[in-house]
């Protein structure tokens, strides 16, 4: 069972606070989500008023985080104000001892604070990162991404990205049913990349019943995902320049077009390493990455296990891969 501690502090935002205990303080075993133990703490237990108005009891004071696998930091109305010593130690003690540590929102200037993002790259909603670059000028911010960490330290942008980054940690440690499960009792979207930028030029299409122009073209690829798909051959199938197509496929997703197929992609593996015994070599193929060793690059970097280990992390069913592929 994974324990989840999160740190709710004077002017918490509630928005924040409630994704946290959507994601991971609800049953849902009988929908095989793995069951989780949910933790909320405080300094000294006390109660908390949160941002805006409401008030949060507590279930421990900050000795509760000690055995928690992840601490989740919700943003904070005024984040530049002084945080309690006892808070900092907390968050680096935890960290110390190995726990995931992440951040939603303004929660950044905390872990900042706490020194726990001292040369690494974090990130913030685009309002605060500026103010957070210049406060803590040993922190690399970028402000163009939804979420961003390491394994142990994580930050994400404003109100929707804390959702992403939370079932991105859940897809991490429990596999991506794990996650889409829960976003779809959430009747959200399964997965958007950290990477993708935090605001699209045009999220919905302008005019009343008209389809984005691009959808057409993207779920022919969907449907293709093993075929060598270049900008080229997709921008003429849109009828369009490459220049122009590279730029309406930006406004209409967050991503370019290779970054978002390269995406596509490894969704696609992790589906058929946790549902199928296909052999890896197959896998590879059918989602377009060509060879195993291509796909184990591109699979280890986006998620963070090698296909083999994810497959004996989050698969079903038996492992057939050796018979007839590498070992990757």
């Amino acid at each position: 069972m994974l324990r989840v501690g999160v740190l709710v502090t004077e002017h918490t935002r509630v928005f924040d606070y409630a994704v946290a205990t959507e994601v991971w303080g609800l049953d849902r075993t009988a929908r095989g989500v793995p069951p989780f133990e949910l933790r909320t703490c405080s300094p000294q237990g006390a109660t908390v008023p949160m941002q805006p108005g409401a008030t949060c009891v507590p279930d421990l004071g900050l000795d509760g985080l000690e055995a928690c696998d992840l601490v989740v930091v919700p943003g904070v109305q005024y984040p530049t104000r002084p945080v309690h010593s006892h808070v900092l130690a907390a968050l680096r003690a935890a960290h110390a001892r190995g726990a995931t540590v992440a951040s939603l929102c303004s929660g950044a200037f905390l872990l900042a604070a706490a020194g726990l993002l001292k040369g690494r790259r974090a990130t913030a909603h685009w309002l605060d990162a500026e103010g957070l670059a210049c406060r803590y000028p040993d922190v690399t911010v970028d402000p163009n991404v939804l979420f961003v960490g390491d394994g142990a330290v994580w930050t994400s942008a404003g109100v929707a990205a804390g959702i992403d980054l939370c079932l991105h940690l859940v897809r991490r440690d429990h596999g991506a049913a794990a996650a889409a499960e829960i976003a779809r009792t959430m009747v959200t979207a399964p997965f958007r990349p950290g990477g993708q930028a935090q605001f699209i030029t045009r999220p919905v299409p302008t005019g009343a019943g008209q389809a984005d122009r691009l959808s057409e073209l993207r779920e022919r690829v969907l449907n293709d995902l093993a075929h060598p798909w270049t900008v080229t051959e997709m921008a003429s199938l849109a009828r369009m320049s490459e220049r122009s197509f590279a730029r309406h496929f930006v406004e209409t997703t967050g991503d370019t077009p290779l970054q978002w197929l390269l995406t596509q992609r490894v969704l696609a593996a992790q589906h058929l390493l946790e549902i199928s015994d296909l052999p890896i070599t197959a896998i590879a193929g059918r989602c377009g990455f060509g060879t195993p060793l291509t796909m184990r690059h591109h699979f280890t970097r986006h998620v963070g296990l090698p296909p083999r280990d994810y497959r004996r992390a989050f698969g079903t069913t038996t492992d057939h891969a050796g018979a007839s592929g590498p070992q990757v």
